[in-house]
């Protein structure tokens, strides 16, 4: 079976700063390498991670390779005025008109209920588009929404939005799978690009956290599981029940971002060893890996 990554990230002309994403043709080939059939495309446009990329570059790079690749849209709340009243809704009806699949990777450094954040949000849910985001556990010398331990923020906004698709990604949201999360639950982005100072995983998860209790109580809520692998992997038990329960609003992604490093990847090999081992059942490795994407993208694929 080939997988549908949910996550992934290319450059028409990629530039030598913070990470050298891939080219398409490149991503390409790293599809075929894992045995990976499609991946979707999201832009990036916040300026506190990269310089800013064009939602056409992704339209481009999905029409000419439309059996590999699906588009995102994304736009900054701050865009057009700059006040949370601006009419973002028609910027993604527009995108979405052209086949924009959802929106993302949000991530701004701004507080996760800022009124500008939300406004994203509700111009979202009014159009019908999902949102994915990365998250945050500071405001400055970072990306993404700064939300506090056990996510408040994120709550409030499921509250507050209950027909915005909402597809949770990055480190601050999947530390929360376990109850006590590390103080620093991201790592420290360095003016040279490099990182420092990683999460302290738990080697098992004793008590679960608020990962688990939002995917319970919001149906809105689904989880892209690129930053879930590290902390899933070390606790293999735990993983297999909450893969598990979740089954259906779980995605496979890798979060590709890196043309040199291959470690994005393994996520894809833990999956084929927890499924060839038969400790994941053939049903929910097939929602997760493939099926789950094509019923929720709409996708014109077999399922497996």
């Amino acid at each position: 079976m080939k997988y549908i990554d949910a996550h992934a990230h290319a450059y028409r002309k990629p530039l030598p700063f913070v990470t050298r994403f891939c080219t398409p043709d490149e991503l390409i080939e790293r599809y075929d390498r894992y045995g990976i059939e499609m991946g979707a495309l999201l832009p990036v446009v916040n300026s506190e991670i990269y310089l800013p990329q064009a939602n056409e570059d992704i339209l481009d790079m999905a029409e000419a390779h439309p059996d590999r690749f699906f588009p995102f849209c994304n736009v900054d709340p701050r865009a057009l005025i700059n006040r949370a009243d601006a009419q973002l809704d028609t910027v993604l009806q527009y995108y979405k008109d052209l086949g924009c699949k959802g929106v993302g990777e949000i991530m701004p450094n701004l507080p996760f209920e800022d009124e500008l954040v939300q406004n994203l949000f509700r111009c979202a849910e009014k159009v019908g588009l999902p949102v994915t985001t990365d998250g945050s556990d500071r405001i400055g010398g970072d990306f993404g929404l700064c939300d506090a331990p056990g996510l408040p923020g994120l709550e409030h906004t499921l509250q507050r939005f209950p027909n915005l698709k909402f597809i949770a990604h990055g480190p601050i949201f999947w530390a929360e799978l376990t109850r006590n999360p590390p103080a620093a639950r991201k790592p420290v982005f360095r003016t040279d690009g490099l990182q420092s100072g990683a999460p302290r995983l738990p080697e098992k998860i004793e008590e679960e956290g608020a990962a688990a209790a939002l995917l319970r109580t919001f149906p809105n809520l689904y989880g892209e599981l690129s930053d879930g692998f590290p902390i899933l992997s070390r606790d293999e038990d735990f993983a297999v029940r909450f893969l598990t329960e979740f089954q259906d609003r779980l995605f496979f992604g890798t979060d590709s971002c890196n043309s040199t490093c291959d470690a994005n990847y393994q996520i894809k090999l833990w999956f084929d060893n927890l499924h060839g081992s038969g400790r994941l059942p053939e049903g929910v490795w097939k929602k997760i890996c493939r099926n789950n994407a094509i019923d929720f993208f709409r996708l014109d694929l077999p399922k497996a």
